[in-house]
């Protein structure tokens, strides 16, 4: 090994002004390596501050490390392996955005993130290395909402319509290869046509049902038709999928997204917290559900450009789950949403194990690094190793030796600069949460869900008329004279219109960049008015809800 990189090791350590210079009086007597480092984190604006700069082994508090508060929304990667300090990152970026006026998302998967909400404990490891970062810590709760899916777990009940959801979501959900995704597609657009609400999943079965039936099954002949085997696949599958208790994320009243972007009366960002802990053996559910909330933001919210913050931070935990097994066309869904969100304020950050969980095209999207240790135990841990090196700017560290040498708490940061260039590689020592670093009491937990003002407007679910009782009141009516449904929307709120005036109207105002985001390549086939109408599906255009709402 070289002089140069045998003084570049980063990794554990104490600051000592033994056999070294001294680093905490003043930063000129950096080293000269760190100095250059450190310069890349000198920002005049406002920024959070990450931690301090790890050099030769030992910890210099002088040189912080920050990230731009405005290139939060340039979004983000957070890995590392399993115990190596990734959820304290999470608590430690969420306070500073919190207090920063920013709202944060966070899906909590092994429910410990709820403490954000109450002061944190001081004890020796808390003092030691807020001493070691100089930090100012003080043990600080932060206002916070919490959420579960469905209502299974403590939180308010997120939920979503069938309709909403749309059927590349729920195809990904359901394990459909694509040509039955592309059946469902067909069932989604007959439903829409039609004017028959999919609420929840009772009502997706009954158009099935009814388009496989004598009566109904050539209602779909002229765009490709739906032959019995798929409806049946697509049928069984809805079966399992409920029978392991997934019914209840589909409903009424849906969750209305704007939720995530609220402040709390002394200015603060509002935390929210999505708890997954109750259905974390249902991977392949919440991380459909985490993209189908953030599909729903991009779709809601106005273009604001480069803005002086972001208006929501969203963190998207166990990020390899949406990847696995993903069509090209999904994966280019993803991709479109996370580069074209940003302009909409919203910044997210993918939190997985390895730069590898996620796929190059949406890597290449993530503006800043908080990369935790590595292991490399075996052959495919080192050749990750090596792949996570590369996705790296040079670096005067050697990378290979410091992510594996890296302590719990620790990691190798690049953020972009307030000019939007990479800043330097920087072995940082984290600063430690201000909040509870752990759950709250399950007491404290139920107080702060049933006392929020959100609690009463979703708690209770509902079921009004839709697709199903209109179905099963039909009697020998043919689909085009099935009755509207009592309290419902009108046919001029639901159905897709037909006139020329009206298609360009329409057109007009749908922006054409929504459909890219969330159409699937695989519907080019189909006619356009049945592929622009799946592609929006996705996003809850179809019953314009979201200006609805506001």
């Amino acid at each position: 090994m070289s002089e140069r990189d045998s003084r570049a090791k980063g990794g554990s350590g104490t600051v000592s002004s033994a056999g070294g210079p001294e680093v905490r009086g003043s930063a000129a007597a950096l080293p000269q390596e760190a100095l250059e480092i450190a310069a890349g984190y000198a920002f005049g604006g406002p920024a959070l501050d990450l931690g301090a700069l790890l050099w030769d082994g030992r910890c210099l508090p002088d040189a912080q490390v920050r990230v731009p508060l405005p290139m939060l929304n340039r979004h983000g990667l957070v890995a590392g392996a399993t115990g190596t300090g990734k959820t304290k990152t999470l608590q430690l970026i969420a306070e500073q955005l919190s207090a920063q006026g920013v709202p944060v998302f966070l899906a909590d998967i092994k429910g410990d993130l709820s403490g954000v909400v109450a002061p944190g404990q001081s004890n020796d490891k808390v003092r030691s290395r807020a001493a070691e970062v100089h930090q100012d810590w003080a043990a600080t709760g932060f206002p916070a909402e919490f959420y579960a899916l469905g209502g299974i777990g403590h939180g308010i009940p997120v939920r979503a319509t069938v309709t909403s959801f749309g059927p590349v979501l729920l195809s990904k959900v359901l394990g459909l290869n694509r040509t039955q995704e592309q059946s469902l597609g067909l069932i989604f657009h007959y439903a829409d046509t039609k004017g028959l609400e999919l609420v929840d999943l009772k009502d997706l079965r009954a158009v099935v049902a009814f388009l496989t039936s004598d009566e109904g099954k050539g209602e779909l002949r002229n765009i490709g038709g739906l032959s019995t085997a798929t409806a049946g696949v697509i049928l069984r599958s809805l079966t399992a999928f409920e029978a392991q208790g997934m019914a209840d994320f589909f409903g009424e009243p849906e969750f209305d997204t704007s939720g995530f972007l609220r402040t709390a009366p002394d200015g603060r960002g509002v935390v929210s917290v999505l708890e997954l802990a109750a259905v974390r053996d249902r991977p392949q559910l919440f991380s459909t559900f985490l993209m189908w909330l953030l599909a729903d933001l991009f779709h809601d919210l106005p273009e604001v450009g480069d803005a002086d913050r972001p208006k929501l931070v969203f963190f998207f935990d166990e990020a390899h789950l949406l990847f696995d097994d993903a069509s090209k066309a999904f994966l280019d869904s993803i991709t479109q949403t996370v580069r074209l969100i940003r302009s909409k304020g919203v910044g997210v950050f993918f939190v997985t194990q390895t730069p590898k969980d996620v796929p190059a095209d949406v890597l290449g999207q993530l503006g800043n690094r908080i990369q935790h240790a590595l292991r490399a135990f075996t052959p495919d841990d080192q050749k990750a190793l090596k792949a996570t090196v590369k996705t790296f700017p040079n670096s005067a560290y050697d990378l290979e030796e410091l992510l594996t040498g890296l302590g719990t708490g620790e990691a190798v940061v690049t953020v972009l600069s307030e000019k939007g260039a990479p800043t330097p590689v920087a072995a940082t020592r984290l600063r430690a949460p201000e909040s509870l670093m752990g759950p709250v009491a399950a007491g404290a937990l139920e107080q702060a869900v049933t006392t929020s003002e959100l609690y009463g407007r979703y708690a209770q679910a509902v079921d009004r008329e839709s697709a199903y009782e209109r179905l099963q009141s039909r009697g020998g009516k043919g689909p085009d004279e099935i009755r509207e449904p009592r309290g419902g929307k009108g046919p001029d709120e639901i159905r897709e219109p037909t006139g020329a005036a009206d298609r360009g109207a329409r057109q007009q105002e749908q922006p054409s960049v929504v459909e890219q985001v969330v159409g699937s390549g695989m519907f080019k086939s189909l006619a356009r008015s049945v592929g622009t109408q799946i592609g929006r599906e996705i996003t809850r255009s179809l019953f314009g809800t979201a200006r609805r709402r506001r």
